[in-house]
């Protein structure tokens, strides 16, 4: 009895050994209980550039959101409270995520992408209201971006400490191609004479799209950095003149914005309205801008082509 006790003994250790052997390990480049949250889809996409398949990076905000009109519902902040690390623009977008931060609980690591980036001047003709500080929409110049990327490498490399060098060469890399982005964009843009380079938007979000590519932003239907303003009839009447007299040819419109307003003032100017801008949100998968470089690509060649 005895013996053929230690034989079934001896045989449960080995079949149990076989048994963890085959069990599914995770990566061993993938740290245990990282969980990385970025507010805007596109966030996420500059961050998974740069985590690569070291942590999984999920988006706060559902494709085609505007972080401007966001409202967070219970399960968004449970999705905070649960995770280790939050990227947000910053510059003043995300206003409503900060309280939201503080009282969620647990402790987080609140990578802002754009900090250490200076808001561009108001030019002659542009209105950046004091009270937002300054324009936010830093991440339409890729060159911006690189920031982002180095602030997320170095947020990522302070929470995970062992996986610096795996952070630090996927940052590489991926400023490579925004660097490539970059040349491309503005080969693309001197396709069109200087000055036809004539935008009016839907608001102020294009100013550093503008200033890097060399367009002029005639105007905007709403005198905001923020799509929740709305513009005086003075203001639109003031728009209309304004592009009557430069010849600007076409509005451009973000994704998901009423086109009533920017009608109106084509019948009265004769000017094409063009619907189909993304800027602050990238599509599925299988849309016309899945990633943010593919979302900077699509809005330039849209843009080039309706002015040319």
């Amino acid at each position: 009895m005895k013996k053929g006790f230690i034989i079934t003994i001896s045989s449960f250790i080995i079949i149990s050994a076989l048994l963890t052997a085959c069990q599914p390990k995770p990566a061993a480049s993938q740290p245990q209980g990282i969980r990385v949250l970025a507010a805007e889809s596109f966030m996420a996409d500059i961050a998974k550039n740069v985590a690569g398949d070291r942590v999984n990076v999920d988006s706060l905000m559902p494709l085609g959101m505007d972080p401007h009109a966001f409202e967070l519902v219970p399960s968004d902040v449970a999705r905070i409270a649960d995770s280790q690390v939050v990227i947000i623009n910053g510059g003043g977008i995300e206003g409503w995520l900060d309280k939201v931060i503080e009282n969620a609980g647990g402790e987080h690591k609140v990578i802002e992408a754009c900090a250490g980036l200076a808001s561009r001047a108001a030019r002659e003709g542009e209105v950046v209201p004091d009270e937002t500080g300054g324009d936010p929409h830093f991440w339409l110049d890729p060159i911006s971006v690189i920031h982002y990327v180095e602030n997320i490498r170095d947020g990522l490399s302070t929470v995970d400490p062992e996986g610096k060098e795996i952070y630090t060469k996927n940052a590489e890399a991926y400023i490579e191609k925004l660097k490539v982005l970059d040349s491309s964009l503005r080969e693309q843009a001197q396709t069109i004479p200087a000055e036809k380079r004539l935008i009016v938007t839907n608001h102020e979000s294009f100013g550093y799209f503008a200033d890097r590519y060399g367009f002029t932003i005639i105007g905007t239907i709403v005198p905001s950095v923020s799509t929740g303003s709305s513009p005086s009839a003075q203001q639109l009447a003031s728009l209309v003149d304004h592009i009557r007299s430069t010849g600007a040819s076409a509005i451009f419109l973000e994704t998901g914005t009423n086109p009533q307003l920017a009608n109106q003032i084509a019948k009265e100017t004769g000017v094409k309205v063009i619907t189909d801008l993304y800027t602050h949100s990238i599509t599925a998968a299988d849309g016309k801008a899945p990633t943010y470089i593919d979302m900077m690509k699509y809005n330039m060649s849209l843009i080039v082509e309706n002015l040319k």
